[in-house]
C-alpha cells in the first residue's frame, strides 16, 4: 500500500512535466486555432455605437476587405494598439470595425472622443454574445474579413506595425488579388 501511494505523486507530476514541455512548445503564442476561420461572421443585431438607435448586423459587414477589431475601454492593451489602427486607417483606409465587448457605452464614446476613432462603425457588444460567437479569449482580438463577411484570419493580442506589415497586409493583398 506505502508503494502506490508513492506513486500516485510521481504520476502526477510526470504529467504536469508533459503537459508544460508541449505547452512550452507552442511557436507562437499569440496563434489560437479558431473554429471560424473561412466561414462567415456569425449572425448578429447588435446597436451601433456612435449612430445611437441605429442597430447593425451581419450584412454591414460585407462589401469589402475589414478588420474587425474586438476592444474596450476597460482594455489597457486596446490603447496600445490604438495608435497603430489610426495609422493603418490613415495611410491605407482599410475599413476597420469596432466591436465594443462588455463594456459602458457612454465611456466608450468618452474613450474614442480623447483618443480618436479610425473605426467606419462600432457594434455594441455589452453582453459579449458575438464576442462569444466569435471565440474571443478578451480583448483585444483582431479579424480579417473578407468583402463576402468571410473570416479569413485571427489575431489574438496587440496589432502592431509589424503583425500589420508581416501578416495582415500580405493577406489582404492575396484577398484582393483573388477578387
Amino acid at each position: 500500500m506505502a508503494k502506490q501511494s508513492v506513486l500516485i505523486p510521481a504520476f502526477v507530476f510526470a504529467g504536469i512535466v508533459v503537459l508544460l514541455w508541449f505547452g512550452f512548445q507552442l511557436s507562437d503564442p499569440h496563434l489560437l486555432p479558431s473554429q471560424k476561420l473561412n466561414d462567415p461572421v456569425p449572425d448578429f443585431e447588435l446597436p451601433s455605437l456612435t449612430a445611437v438607435g441605429e442597430t447593425l448586423n451581419a450584412a454591414d459587414l460585407t462589401g469589402e476587405i475589414s478588420l474587425l477589431n474586438v476592444w474596450a475601454t476597460w482594455c489597457p492593451s486596446c490603447i496600445a494598439e490604438h495608435g497603430e489602427l489610426t495609422r493603418i486607417f490613415e495611410t491605407t483606409g482599410l475599413r476597420i470595425i469596432g466591436v465594443n465587448y462588455n463594456d459602458d457605452s457612454d465611456a466608450a464614446r468618452a474613450w474614442l472622443k480623447r483618443w480618436g476613432d479610425p473605426y467606419a462603425f462600432h457594434i455594441v457588444d455589452e453582453d459579449g454574445t458575438l464576442a462569444i460567437d466569435l471565440g474571443v479569449y478578451g480583448a483585444p482580438e483582431t479579424f480579417v474579413v473578407d468583402a463576402g463577411g468571410i473570416i479569413r484570419y485571427r489575431h489574438v493580442g496587440v496589432v502592431t506595425q509589424k503583425v500589420f506589415e508581416e501578416t495582415f497586409a500580405p493577406l489582404i493583398q492575396n484577398l484582393k488579388d483573388a477578387s
